[in-house]
């Protein structure tokens, strides 16, 4: 078994396990910007490997992203499959290789997720774990119902509400948990009488209601995006649901529970050390910006960071366009103006989606 941390491991990982593919790759997307792995995929696909991707029929940020990754994949040659819409959302993510080892991820497959969010993926190659995600991704993609098999994978709406329920109340000692938001009733009430059972219980997120015994703080600098509880040093889960009533009852979630004491080791070692963070921001809190002004901040300095001078690297490529394909006019200014456009209209479907998910973790259920 392997931990993958973000930030920190990046979509590395993923592309490596795409690159080594020999028969096949089934991959679960609901929010997708990572080229590095859609090129893998299409790499894959040119050396006779069978990938198919299940996509979310929506988001919200609406279809129209969703719908051009399924063109440009379609063209690589990869089969597409859009999941039904009967559920209110398809969120799980997860990625098979080869019928033997399967990704399970809490972060979406985008910069904000990878590069900017505090979560966790578990790549196995357990058997009975890998045929049972593929049997649910064949059932989501051909629309069918699926049947849980195994207790260890745990799904929305199927199986999530009692595996969750169980988990927490098999705890003796300790809980730790990431959870965006934790507003369900009986998820509360069972942490409740876990803590008036004198256990500890820390929360790196946020409970709805205020309960004694319950300790929540918010994760300091990074976005919180993971799922996961850890119980009593042993256990973990890791996955897309939180402990929210329509993630558990209402939309396609995929989470694992799973025992093995050294990722859980390092998972316990993260949460401390995210936890102390949250402790002293908490101790010394700064003033916070309005939202707004926090979102054009991180948008200008990601711009910033990230994009170099657009003029020079105009000049530039338009003199070796134009030595390489001989003399011709083209105008270096109608050049960058161009970019830029491109630029901008980048940089405004990257805040649609940044509001988007904010809007869709804060939001109560609809």
């Amino acid at each position: 078994m392997k931990l993958l941390i973000q930030p920190g491991d990046g979509a590395a990982p993923l592309v490596k396990g795409i690159n080594r593919a020999k028969s096949s790759v089934q991959i679960a997307i609901f929010r997708f910007d990572q080229r590095e792995i859609e090129k893998a995929l299409a790499n894959a696909v040119s050396r006779g490997v069978a990938v198919q991707a299940l996509i979310a029929h929506t988001n919200r940020a609406g279809e129209a992203n969703l719908r051009k990754l399924e063109l440009r994949l379609l063209a690589a040659g990869v089969t597409v499959a859009r999941t039904a819409d009967d559920l209110v959302r398809y969120h799980g993510k997860f990625m098979i290789v080869d019928r033997r080892e399967l990704y399970l991820l809490a972060f979406n497959l985008t910069y904000l997720d990878i590069e900017r969010s505090r979560s966790f993926g578990i790549v196995t190659h357990s058997r009975s774990l890998v045929a049972e995600a593929a049997k649910l991704f064949e059932a989501d993609a051909k629309r069918n119902p699926y049947e849980p098999g195994r207790s260890n994978l745990v799904v929305s709406p199927t199986n999530a509400r009692h595996q969750l329920g169980d988990f927490i109340e098999g705890a003796k000692k300790q809980l730790l948990i990431y959870d965006l938001k934790i507003s369900d009733p009986d998820m509360i009430r069972r942490l409740e009488e876990r803590a008036k059972a004198g256990m500890e219980i820390r929360v790196i997120g946020k409970i709805t209601t205020k309960n004694a015994g319950l300790e929540a703080h918010k994760l300091h600098q990074l976005r919180l995006h993971t799922r996961t509880i850890i119980r009593d040093g042993q256990t973990a889960f890791v996955g897309s649901q939180s402990l929210r009533g329509i993630e558990l009852d209402k939309r396609r979630e995929v989470g694992m529970i799973f025992r093995d004491g050294k990722t859980v080791t390092r998972m316990i070692k993260v949460f401390e050390d995210d936890w102390a963070a949250a402790d002293r921001e908490q101790k010394e809190p700064a003033a916070d910006a309005p939202p707004a002004e926090r979102l054009a901040k991180r948008v200008a300095k990601a711009i910033a960071r990230e994009l170099p001078a657009v003029g020079p690297v105009v000049d530039g490529v338009v003199k070796e366009f134009t030595a390489q394909n001989g003399d011709f006019e083209l105008d270096a200014k109608a050049v960058e103006e161009t970019v830029k456009t491109a630029v901008k209209e980048a940089v405004r479907e990257a805040v649609k989606d940044v509001v988007a998910d904010a809007v869709e973790q804060n939001n109560e259920e609809p």
